[in-house]
């Protein structure tokens, strides 16, 4: 069965030092005989101000560039979470690209659900003042993992794209996040990738951002990058920011799990879902 590896990283405003971060976990999975990694949200670079500046086209971003030569390296797919420049440059677009083994970028999806919140003595955002909404879910593509189906992180609070992605063919759901400490803490993280793995019975693969992103510390994420099986088993995880301290775990390491795609053909034949669309619409 193939290995996937699951990354987790602290971006930060440093896109040569994200890089060293994200290159070393390329090197980590290659040597635990995975067949593709996945790096979270945001990988280039994550900060509370000057986003816009730092943004590049694939083109001209150092850390792309990189990365595909990595890719190509250790012949080994990756899955990144990046920013890309919008058509007239006010805002970016909050975006995952599939790196080949062979270095090109194929596949690219643009966030659609953006995260705008403001909780009291909770998170507070506004993504959608600086980033611009994707609209298109892109069909599932295949992988040495199986068919994958992509989104990121704030789209995972929603059902229907995974429901759609999984009618379409899709085994392997991404969800690549830059969850935030609180609502990691509220148990939301695990929750809703649990639910996702079981309702649309495929695997989910979430890597994370952890830790603080910024010299203020405005900006933490939960981590705890996971795997979870169609079943809704967690099969591999890393720890995150629990705030014992100011501290967090797993900056910079991987876990793998086998994608075993006979079970998610087996569990979708022994339990299917058989909807009732002519009493509720279809999703």
């Amino acid at each position: 069965m193939p290995l996937a590896a699951v990354g987790q990283m602290r971006s930060m405003a440093s896109m040569a030092e994200n890089l060293k971060q994200a290159q070393e976990l390329c090197q980590k999975a290659h040597e635990a005989g995975a067949a593709a990694l996945f790096l979270p949200e945001a990988a280039d670079y994550l900060t509370t101000s000057g986003g816009l500046k730092l943004c590049k086209s694939v083109q001209d971003s150092e850390f792309v560039l990189g990365l595909q030569e990595s890719a190509k390296q250790y012949s080994l797919p990756i899955s990144v979470g990046i920013h890309e420049p919008t058509d007239d440059g006010k805002k970016v677009k909050n975006t995952l690209i599939w790196i080949t083994s062979d270095g090109e970028i194929k596949y690219r999806y643009q966030k659609l659900h953006l995260f705008d919140m403001d909780v009291k003595d909770g998170p507070q955002m506004q993504e959608s003042a600086g980033v611009e909404r994707g609209v298109h879910l892109g069909d599932p593509f295949d992988s040495p993992i199986g068919k994958l189906g992509m989104q990121i992180c704030f789209d995972l609070r929603f059902p229907e794209p995974g429901l759609a992605l999984r009618s379409r063919g899709a085994q392997v759901l991404l969800y690549p996040a830059a969850f935030t400490t609180p609502t990691g803490k509220a148990g939301h993280w695990e929750i809703l990738i649990r639910a996702r793995a079981i309702e649309t019975q495929s695997y989910i693969i979430a890597a994370a951002q952890v830790g603080v992103h910024d010299e203020e510390g405005k900006r933490r994420s939960w981590g705890h990058s996971m795997i979870v099986d169609p079943w809704g088993k967690i099969v591999a995880e890393l720890g995150g920011d629990e705030g014992e301290g100011g501290s967090w775990k797993d900056e910079g390491e991987i876990a793998t799990a086998e994608i075993d795609l006979d079970f998610v053909n087996q569990l979708r034949k022994d339990s299917p879902l058989n909807r009732r669309t002519d009493v509720y619409a279809a999703l």
